[in-house]
């Protein structure tokens, strides 16, 4: 992997990892159309980027990570089913994470979804608390992200929205819940990567390259939440569902005309 692929990648991933339209599947797309082979380096590569993402998040929110241990409990509870489908299904996972027409498919799927959304769950409740119930069932909502192509952002903002939470409400705590989240994955592959024969050289000599995608993945990610608060409050979901449609179908013609944008 080239510093330009490195950047390009992490620009995706900082674009998209917080809107509801799959970074995973965008990424994949990405790796496709730059003819990348899927070596074990560049599996790691674009999980550990959004440790990036993550620092996005923590900096922007930081006055809501200092709140009482309450807070950190709910992100457990929420946690908790995705870390453990994620850490026994781990190797069906990275299975469909090589395939384009998985990708297209959800985008599609999804998309219609999103232009439901707002009729079917938009109904805020006057209570906004994020109780127990509330955070286990966004939980095990974010556990059909693991498909790639579905969003984890899309299915816990759904998730919460079902549960009578606001779209803001509902986007703000996927936000938080992603930090555990995508804090767990990203060392569990460092953890394999640096368990294999050369992962540790390997890691070493593309620590600048994961540094620099890191970097990329966080400037890019704070400027895509500001972005996605603002036009989710006022606009909702229907754009986001047309924009995943038109690229699913776009992406499932081109694997029928038989255009090879499989991961190598």
């Amino acid at each position: 992997m080239g510093i330009w692929e490195a950047i390009i990648i992490a620009i995706v991933e900082g674009l998209t990892e917080f809107l509801p339209v799959s970074s995973t599947g965008h990424m994949i797309i990405a790796q496709g159309l730059l003819g990348m082979e899927s070596t074990e380096f560049v599996k790691a590569f674009t999980v550990n980027i959004q440790f990036g993402a993550i620092l996005s998040v923590i900096v922007l929110y930081w006055k809501r990570f200092f709140q009482t241990v309450d807070f950190y409990i709910k992100l457990l509870i929420a946690f908790i089913p995705a870390g453990i489908i994620g850490l026994l299904a781990s190797d069906y996972i990275d299975a469909m994470l090589e395939s384009v027409f998985v990708v297209a498919l959800m985008l599609v799927l999804g998309g219609f979804l999103m232009l439901g959304v707002d009729k079917w769950f938009n109904k805020p409740t006057e209570d906004q608390e994020m109780n127990w119930k509330r955070a286990l069932k966004v939980g095990f909502y974010q556990c059909i992200a693991m498909i790639p192509g579905v969003s984890r952002s899309m299915a816990t903002i759904v998730g919460g929205m079902t549960t009578g939470l606001s779209r803001k409400n509902a986007a703000e705590f996927s936000f938080f819940l992603a930090v555990p989240t995508m804090a767990a994955a990203g060392g569990y592959k460092l953890l394999k990567l640096l368990l294999e024969p050369d992962g540790q050289a390997l890691l070493a000599d593309n620590l600048t390259t994961l540094l620099i995608g890191n970097a990329v993945a966080f400037v890019v990610a704070m400027a895509a939440i500001k972005f996605f608060i603002g036009f989710l409050t006022k606009y909702g979901f229907k754009a986001f569902g047309y924009y995943r449609i038109v690229v699913g179908v776009l992406l499932l013609v081109l694997l029928a005309l038989g255009v090879d944008l499989s991961v190598m």
